[in-house]
């Protein structure tokens, strides 16, 4: 698995994670547990989004793709 972003919040992550889904690409947050249940007791590095090794260009395309058109 390789690490595309590392978001702040466990709802970016989600929206990521939804994003690269709906365009065919399988993505996972490791963290995403860990970081609701512990997140008042420790300051959290960040949730990862993750996709298969193989996946990995063309989820980074697409994500740079959104943020130009975001702007």
């Amino acid at each position: 698995m390789t690490t595309i972003a590392k978001c702040n919040t466990v709802d970016e992550a989600q929206l990521l994670k939804s994003l690269l889904e709906s365009n065919g690409i399988e993505a996972i947050l490791p963290d995403e547990f860990t970081s609701q249940n512990l997140a008042p007791l420790i300051i959290s590095p960040g949730i990862k989004v993750q996709v298969a090794d193989e996946d990995a260009a063309a989820a980074r395309a697409l994500l740079a793709s959104v943020e130009q058109t975001d702007g």
